[in-house]
Order: structure tokens, then C-alpha cells, then sequence
């Protein structure tokens, strides 16, 4: 039986290269054909996480937090909508968006992976956010994503009021930045090796194609 490639994501749910990047990722696997030799978890990092509950609007936000211009955002915004597109996936960017505050969202991520569902849930939440105009900071539309993949909302809505729970995942969160993860999406493979940044298909390729040659040699060594 092979070695299966852990691949741990750092990522935020509201983080357009964070969804970029896995669906580069997710691309390079498939035209691998080592779909079943992937083992993957998603890891929590917040942007913002001192995001007050009613949020920022979103050109405010980057121009407060990045010093970038209207045109400049606007470019930005454009090349994700092509990049979305490339990899079928659609960013709808709109005057009204909000920054949200995304730590009800990964503890949310947290309950999922226990059920092994928790890279289905996360793709729902980036679409809520980015394809279909959602706040994800509202439990309601949290709870509307999760029960659509057949997640039992009242365990969710207990996860949700525990403070161990959250205390939890921001522990892990500080895990990630204490070993020096400050940027996302941060691939790690095996907690070997690991990728800052949404990369090209073929990066993705030759990092993967280095840690299965790397499994080879150890199983032939043993």
C-alpha cells in the first residue's frame, strides 16, 4: 500500500489565492493521476482576525491595510477574476463587498474535518464569499453552507458556543505563525517541504513528483 502525501493548506476563507492556489494544486494532482495517494487538510489562519462583526467594505479595506489605489485593486480584481476563470471558478467582486471576520468560519472547518468534509465545506464558504455575495460571518449563512453537505447543524451550532473549541483553533493558528507561516496559501507536503503562494500548475508538479520520489527511496531503503 503507498505512502499517501500529507498536504496540509494554511489558508483564510476570504483569501482569493487561497483558493487559486488549490485549485492549481488540485489540477497538478489530477493530471498527475494521484488523486488517491492525497491526503489533505485545510489549516486555519485568519486575515483579520480583529475584524469587528460588521465588517469593512472591501475597497476601504485593502486601500486602509495595503496602501493600494482604487486602480490598482481594480487591476487586481480583474486578474482574479481571469485566473478564477482559468480554473472555473468565479469571483464576483461588487462595490458593496465586505471584509468579514472568518474565526466562526474555521472553527465551522474544525467540525467538518472530524467528518471528513471538511475540504467541501471549505469550498462553499470561499463561494459563498466570493462567487455568490455571502456573509460568512453570519451564522445563519454559516450554517445554511454546512447543512448542505449534510453536516448536523445542531452539533455545529454546540462547536460554535464552546470556548475550548475556539480557544482550539486559535491555538492552532498560532501554531502556524509561531513556525513561521505569515503569509497564505502556504502549502506544506509532508511537513517536509513547503510552498508560499498561489504557484503555476507545474511548480506544484515538480514538488510533488520530488516528495514521491522521495516515498520510492524510502520504501526500497526499509
Amino acid at each position: 500500500m503507498k505512502e499517501k502525501i500529507k498536504i496540509d493548506i494554511v489558508s483564510d476563507v476570504v483569501c482569493p489565492w487561497c483558493i487559486i492556489g488549490y485549485k492549481r494544486l488540485e489540477k497538478a494532482i489530477a493530471e498527475m493521476g494521484i488523486q488517491d495517494n492525497i491526503e489533505l487538510d485545510w489549516q486555519p489562519f485568519e486575515l483579520n482576525p480583529a475584524m469587528p462583526k460588521e465588517g469593512q467594505n472591501v475597497i476601504e479595506h485593502i486601500t486602509e491595510k495595503y496602501g493600494s489605489s482604487l486602480e490598482d485593486q481594480k487591476i487586481s480584481k480583474q486578474q482574479m477574476i481571469e485566473n478564477g476563470a482559468e480554473l472555473g471558478f468565479t469571483f464576483d467582486y461588487f462595490d458593496a463587498m465586505r471584509m468579514v471576520n472568518t474565526r466562526d468560519a474555521h472553527i465551522l472547518l474544525d467540525f467538518a474535518k472530524e467528518q471528513r468534509k471538511q475540504t467541501e465545506l471549505n469550498l462553499k464558504y470561499v463561494a459563498a464569499f466570493f462567487s455568490n455575495r455571502k456573509d460568512i460571518s453570519d451564522r445563519t449563512i454559516l450554517l445554511e453552507e454546512l447543512e448542505k453537505i449534510g453536516l448536523d447543524k445542531n452539533e455545529a451550532i454546540l462547536r460554535l458556543e464552546s470556548e475550548n473549541v475556539r480557544n482550539k483553533v486559535i491555538e492552532e493558528e498560532n501554531t502556524w505563525k509561531n513556525i513561521g507561516v505569515n503569509s497564505v496559501p502556504t502549502f506544506l507536503f509532508n511537513r517536509k517541504s513547503a510552498l508560499s503562494g498561489a504557484q503555476p500548475v507545474n511548480v506544484f508538479k515538480q514538488v510533488l513528483t520530488q516528495v514521491l520520489n522521495e516515498q520510492q527511496q524510502q520504501q526500497q531503503q526499509q
